[in-house]
This record gives structure tokens, C-alpha cells and sequence, in this order.
């Protein structure tokens, strides 16, 4: 039997004729290798698929056994909150512009299609972050692959936030704001905020402020198996926001706590064999490499 028989596609919405010329270069591959397809809306509406193959995220995760993110890093994280419960891995392809998730080229398709379709691919699992806010009254998780961030909103002071880790104090801060970073979201927001590179097989997580007032108040990495809580001051909860990934949010809140951990899944990520880590790196944070080619010291 094939590897990965039923094949989920998502693209971004954006840039409609980029997107186009890749959905279809990659349909074609993939129809000759003899994949069932199954669409989002976003693609579908740009490859005018039949309805019957037209499916949400969640049902397109109860269905596939791999899905392909053609897009950027923000379409990438969109379909892991979606995807990852259900144990798809993901493969991306990169239309955005820095492309930390989505590693394969629209001109390198067929090449890393056809080795991961045969099963040469290196495979990643990224720890993701479970959220909620309010007490332990049956409120939802939300999950998140980069980052939560508890942030101000609509106000230019700075906001108050009692931090604890599984129940013991932290400390009280005055800030703009905390990000609360897996290894894959410290080379975002958390990595703006001056917060360290972790590696993604880590178990662990960063705590980000953003401009505290007290110049002593650092980035502090704790172990991936502790639960995050944030009090948040009371006359400070209608000017708070949290936000997943810099894309979904909560405002105003109903509760003064935010509870993080992490999630009980992990986003599966799949390469094309010999991937990595430290080559994206350097590529994408402009890292100088040796000046002469292969000369080491």
C-alpha cells in the first residue's frame, strides 16, 4: 500500500496567482502518484475543486494521513492548532517570507514530494502549549504551536501580572506584556523580546517579558511539564488580551487567570531527509557563515 494514500492540502488565502500556480503544480504531482486529495475552502476556492473533496480543518484531520501547507509560517500555524490533535503530520511549502516551518520550495516540490512519499523524510514532533482562561470549570483549552502571549490592549500604561509556576510564585511584574514560548515560537515574538533560541527536541519552555518596568525582570526557561499561571490585576482585565500565535485572541477576559501548559499532542512535522535546524538558522537570522566556502577552523 502507498505511503500516505489521502493527502489534505491548505493554502493561504492570500496572493491568489502565486498560490494558484503552486496548487496546481503540486495537484498534478500528487494525482500522478495516485493520492486521494481532500481540500480546505482556501485552496478549493482557488483550484475549483469538486465539492465532495472540500472539507474544514477538522474533518480534513479526521480523514488524512498527511497534509501539505502550502503558504507561510502563519497558514502553517493555522493548520497545526487544527491538525495536530488528530496526529497529521504536516509537510510546508514556502510562499510567505521567512519560512522557520514551511522549508520546501515551490521549485523543489517533485524532488521533496517524491522522497517523503517514498519515506525518506526526517520527522519532528514539536511540543505545543494547551491554554485557558478562568478557573477549572470546564472552560476549553486552546492550543497553540508558537506561543501565548498575555498582552495590553487599548491602553498606552503598562499592565500588572502575578506570575506562578505550578502554584509557587514567580514574581509581580509591571510590563507591556509576557509571552509564553515553545522551543518552535522562540524564534518569534519570544526572540524579539530578546528571549533565547531553543532547540525544537527541548522540553521546555521560555517566559518572555515585554518591556518590563524593572530592567531585572529576564526571560526565564523552565521544563515543558509545569503549569503557567497569570493573574492578571484586577483594574487591568479590560485592557488585556491574550493572544495564540499571534492570530487568535480573547478580549475582553472573563477571568482574571490564564493557565498554560503543555498540550497533551504534538505538531508532527515532516522533511525532506537530512534536514537541518542550524542551516534554517542561519539562512533565515542572516547568520555569516565561513567566508571561504568550506573552510573550518
Amino acid at each position: 500500500m502507498a505511503l500516505f494514500p489521502t493527502i489534505g492540502i491548505i493554502a493561504k488565502h492570500q496572493d491568489a496567482a502565486q498560490v494558484q500556480t503552486t496548487l496546481e503544480r503540486l495537484v498534478r504531482y500528487l494525482r500522478a502518484r495516485s493520492r486521494e486529495l481532500l481540500f480546505d475552502p482556501a485552496s478549493a476556492a482557488v483550484l475549483a475543486a469538486p465539492t465532495e473533496q472540500v472539507l474544514d480543518a477538522t474533518a480534513l484531520g479526521m480523514r488524512c494521513d498527511l497534509a501539505i501547507v502550502v503558504g507561510g509560517d502563519g497558514t502553517f500555524l493555522t493548520a497545526a492548532r487544527a491538525l495536530a490533535p488528530h496526529g497529521v503530520p504536516l509537510v510546508g511549502i514556502n510562499l510567505g517570507r521567512l519560512g522557520f516551518l514551511v522549508d520546501v520550495l515551490p521549485n523543489e516540490i517533485e524532488e521533496a514530494l517524491e522522497r517523503i512519499l517514498d519515506g525518506e523524510y526526517d520527522e519532528e514532533a514539536r511540543c505545543m502549549l494547551a491554554a485557558r482562561v478562568g478557573e477549572d470549570d470546564g472552560a476549553d483549552w486552546c492550543f497553540a504551536l508558537n506561543d501565548v502571549v498575555v498582552h495590553k490592549w487599548n491602553t498606552a500604561r503598562m499592565i500588572e501580572l502575578e506570575t506562578r509556576i505550578d502554584g509557587a510564585l514567580v514574581n509581580v511584574q509591571r510590563s507591556d506584556g509576557l509571552v509564553v514560548a515553545t522551543p518552535t515560537g522562540s524564534t518569534a515574538y519570544a526572540l524579539s523580546g530578546g528571549g533565547p533560541l531553543l532547540h525544537p527536541s527541548l522540553d521546555a519552555l521560555v517566559m518572555v517579558p515585554i518591556c518590563p518596568h524593572t530592567l531585572s525582570n529576564r526571560p526565564l526557561v523552565v521544563t515543558g511539564q509545569v503549569r503557567i499561571e497569570i493573574r492578571v490585576h484586577e483594574g487591568d482585565r479590560h485592557h488585556v488580551r491574550v493572544t495564540r500565535d499571534g492570530q487568535t485572541n480573547e478580549s475582553p477576559l472573563r477571568h482574571d487567570r490564564i493557565f498554560i501548559e503543555q498540550a497533551p499532542h504534538p505538531a508532527r512535522l515532516l522533511h525532506p531527509k537530512g534536514h537541518d535546524h542550524y542551516a534554517i538558522l542561519r539562512a533565515k537570522l542572516g547568520w555569516g557563515g565561513h567566508p571561504h566556502g568550506a573552510r573550518r577552523c
